[in-house]
Parts: C-alpha cells; structure tokens; sequence
C-alpha cells in the first residue's frame, strides 16, 4: 500500500509538471519572462535575522521537501520529545523544519486550502483516502497524525521550534496553479504570501535556508517517511 501510494503522489505531481510545462516552466529560462516579486532588501534581512533565534546545544534542521503523511512536522515534535526524555529542555534545542517544494501548503491558512483545492494539487490525503480541503498539521484534529501526543506547528512554535517557508516554491506553483486556473499568478502569490501562518518565516528559498541553518550549527535529517 505504501508504495502504491508513493508512485501516485509522483505520478500525479509529475503529471502536474508536465501540464505546467508551456505556461509556468519558460519562466525559469528566459528573466525578462519570468515575473517573479523581488525578495526585497527588508524581507532579505528579517530573514537572515530570523536564524538569529537558533538557540541551545542541540539543533537539528529537518528537510521538509514533501508532504511525507506530516513527518516534517512529526520529526520536529519527535526531536523535542526526545531530548526532554533525556532531561533537555526545550529552551536548549533547536528543532527547524524548512518547508518547500510540495509541503509548502503545511504554512498556509485553511482557507487557501479551500480557495485552491491545495489538498488535491499537492496530494494531501487522509487516512479514508479523500484529500484535505484545511490544512491538518498547523492545528491538527483528531485522527490527522497517527498519535494524539503528536503536537502541530502552532503548539511547536509555542515550544520554540522554527518553521519556515520558501518564497521559490510559492512564487512556482502560484504559477503552476494560475496555468491551471486562468488566474494571474501575481494574484495567487500575492494572496499566498498573505496567508503565511503566524511565526512562519518566509525565506528566499528553501535549500538557502537549509544552508543557513547549517552554518549555525543545525545537524542536517531528511525529513521523510
């Protein structure tokens, strides 16, 4: 069954891709095509800034890369509960989780899940098989991740955690959805950096991210199944 699963999630995410082909991907080949909002100068350095919160001995930065059934959020509450049961507080870790590519949905609003049927593009499913229509690990109901302990990204922001979000892959699928829809992708990125979460950080992108976090010491998990 997991694999089924897993070459459903490529096979429809790869189909994506090549629907996307003519509209959105000629952007990345030609700059004066591409449109893409500049990572202002401001935004540049609240960004840099943010990893300033990077605190205590043990940091960890888990790759967020793809839904992966909410392990990127599973990994992060797991390291804290780890480390608390080896008598560390949470004020002396650092658990990062960088979403991007096809998780970047875990740091919108659930109202732009509705909006944009974003449980059905980046194939969020639930345990019945039918997609999210809110987003399931910001505030998680029951039964969205496979223990009640399990915190979301709100309570793990509360903790300390840090969680942010890469402004590439907004700017990408916005386009990718706009092909889809008819929109203009302006609207769509706009309307999407607008419903970042509260404590999200928007970040350039996030493999600078990853970088970042690294150069302050994070150790490096992949943030899969």
């Amino acid at each position: 069954m997991k694999t089924t699963n897993t070459n459903s999630r490529r096979n429809f995410m790869g189909a994506m891709m090549l629907g996307a082909t003519a509209s959105t991907l000629s952007m990345f080949t030609d700059p004066l095509l591409a449109k893409m909002p500049e990572f202002d100068r401001e935004t540049m350095n609240d960004a840099v800034a943010w990893f300033d919160n990077i605190k205590g001995e043990h940091r960890v930065v888990f790759d967020g890369s793809k839904p992966h059934s909410g392990f990127p959020v599973i990994w992060n509450w797991a390291y804290l509960l780890s480390n608390n049961q080896l008598e560390v507080a949470d004020s002396n870790c650092t658990a990062m989780t960088v979403l991007r590519h096809d998780a970047i949905p875990f740091a919108l609003h659930s109202d732009l899940w509705k909006k944009y049927n974003l449980g059905e593009i980046f194939h969020v499913m639930k345990a019945d098989g039918t997609v999210y229509d809110r987003n399931p690990y910001y505030e998680p109901q029951e039964g969205d991740f496979p223990l009640p302990p399990i915190q979301g990204i709100k309570d793990l922001i509360a903790r300390g955690s840090m969680f942010c979000v890469c402004d590439l892959a907004l700017n990408f699928y916005s386009g990718v959805v706009a092909g889809q829809t008819g929109m203009e992708a302006a609207d769509i990125y706009a309307d999407w950096k607008a419903g970042i979460l509260p404590d999200i950080q928007l970040v350039p992108s996030g493999v600078w991210a990853l970088g970042m976090a690294q150069k302050h010491g994070c150790g490096y998990i992949f943030a899969g199944e």
